[in-house]
């Protein structure tokens, strides 16, 4: 269902941070260049088009984004379906905004090719290659489709499921991998309405009943939790609850035989305080008061996630000795876990331009995890060239898998994708570890080369160094694109050097 029709007003009210007079400025020339370029178009709603501009708009703002990229949020589509060209846009608002739009409007042309694989390369090549240029193109994106699924009501079946799949396909994943928890959840829970309508409904009811049952029991924890963290002097921001996402819960649903019973996060209580060290304390106080679950204590902050995410998480028998998730986490966290890598310009206070990230010559402490993976992709981008192979191959293991970590024997982390094996953790280190290992040891015990990885391994590799090349066994289980990348090159290298 369409929303109530948005105003140049409740986008400058939406700023998380409020832009400067030029800003604002700015974002209101931009809304009247495309409000006069859209003029007379329709959604297939019947509303007038300008209203998915400003709803773009809307969700960049709502998310931290700063006033050019809202602008560019503005304009995304006046290119692609008005008479305005970009060099119009590039005239009037700077080359800035005029390339962000430029990349959003190649996004989307892609066409179905020769094959459903030929369309889902081409398509995961030109989103990544615009993530490598400015990620800001690829927020756009996520911003432009999330408005898009929230109206498929309106499109016909076939075009509704076309949608839904390319989303789960593309989108979410992306969503997913820049730590943008709540656009990841809203598209998940939108393409799940229309992929399996089923389990969607089925899902719905069971955790709505069950998340009723739970709220005033929540609301009874959270002003106990909050007295208790009060007496101790730790400031709370803000506590409140929370309900899972339905897709998410119908994903930990199939785990655990579709027993809700057996789902302890379906509803948790957040915890926002000023400081890191009142996570910790805060987390100290509350298991004084509430026993926790053994093996349900994750310590996010120390150890974040590949994608950024930080929150201390504790399942506790809580008051009436009742099992309830607890996330803790400082404003700064909880705005990152929500907004993943948009919300670095939040925090940046839109000081600097994209490009001065990537033009310096020592990272600054400040520089996020984000923005470093963003340029670790550019580098992969250019290693890999028009090896179409090679790309999906290195996209799917390196940078859409869940990623654990593991540790040196001096405790340095390294970071893999699931199911990496000592051979990628060598080659991780570096490229002669990998080509002179001779065996590993994980928690002080000799396992395989092909063994598994589990989170919070401590690997210990073995080599011989004399050894100079790679077994080419090793292809058939190695999983990272570095690892397969320097096996096949030094096999390669030893083969030529015999002829």
């Amino acid at each position: 269902m369409e929303q109530k029709e948005l105003t140049i007003d409740d986008i400058l009210a939406s700023f998380k941070v409020q832009p400067s007079s030029e800003g604002k400025r700015l974002v209101q020339r931009a809304f009247a260049f495309a409000n006069t370029a859209h003029d007379g178009q329709k959604r297939a709603s019947g509303i007038p088009y300008i209203q998915h501009c400003l709803a773009t708009a809307q969700i960049l703002a709502e998310m931290g984004m700063d006033a050019r990229t809202v602008s560019a949020g503005l304009m995304h589509d006046v290119p692609e379906d008005t008479p305005e060209t970009l060099t119009t846009i590039s005239k009037e608002f700077g080359e800035d905004i005029a390339q962000m739009i430029d990349g959003i409007t190649k996004l989307g042309k892609i066409k179905l090719r020769h094959s459903q694989e030929d369309y889902m390369l081409e398509n995961w090549r030109r989103m990544f290659l615009a993530m490598a240029s400015d990620i800001r193109t690829v927020i756009i994106k996520l911003a432009d489709r999330l408005h898009n699924l929230r109206t498929l009501e309106h499109l016909p079946p076939d075009k509704q499921q076309r949608i839904a799949h390319e989303t789960m396909e593309i989108y979410i994943p992306i969503a997913n991998r820049l730590g943008i928890g709540e656009i990841y959840g809203q598209m998940g829970d939108l393409c799940f309405k229309y992929l399996d309508p089923k389990n969607y409904e089925y899902t719905r009811q069971v955790g709505e009943k069950r998340y009723k049952e739970a709220e005033k029991y929540i609301e009874r924890a959270i002003k106990t939790i909050t007295n208790g963290l009060k007496e101790e002097g730790i400031k709370v921001i803000d506590i409140h609850g929370r309900a899972k996402f339905l897709y998410s819960l119908f994903i930990k649903l199939k785990k655990h035989d579709m027993e809700i019973s057996r789902v302890y996060d379906l509803a948790a209580i957040r915890i926002i305080v000023p400081e890191i060290v009142d996570c910790y304390e805060a987390l100290g106080i509350i298991h004084k008061r509430y026993r926790p679950m053994v093996g349900r204590i994750k310590d996010y902050i120390s150890l974040p996630k590949p994608n950024g995410y930080q929150s201390l998480h504790t399942t506790i028998f809580g008051p009436e000795g009742r099992v309830l998730e607890v996330q803790i986490r400082t404003q700064k966290m909880h705005d990152e876990a929500e907004f993943g890598i948009a919300a670095h310009w939040l925090y940046e206070e839109n000081k600097k331009t994209w490009k001065d990230y990537f033009s310096r010559k020592k990272p600054e402490p400040q520089q996020s995890a984000e923005i470093a993976w963003v340029k670790q992709l550019q580098e992969w981008q250019n290693d890999v060239g028009n090896d179409s192979q090679e790309f999906m191959e290195g996209l799917k293991i390196d940078f859409l898998k869940n990623h654990i970590f593991a540790f040196t024997p001096k405790g340095d982390v390294i970071e893999l994708p699931e199911e990496a094996t000592p051979i990628d953790f060598a080659y991780a280190i570096h490229s002669e570890i990998g080509d002179k290992t001779t065996g590993a040891k994980v928690n002080a015990k000799m396992v395989a080369l092909d063994y598994t990885i589990r989170n919070g391994d401590m690997i210990e590799i073995l080599i011989d160094k004399n050894r100079q090349t790679p077994n080419q066994s090793w292809l058939t289980f190695a999983k990272t694109r570095s690892a397969r990348s320097h096996i096949r090159q030094t096999l390669k290298k030893k083969s030529e050097t015999r002829q």
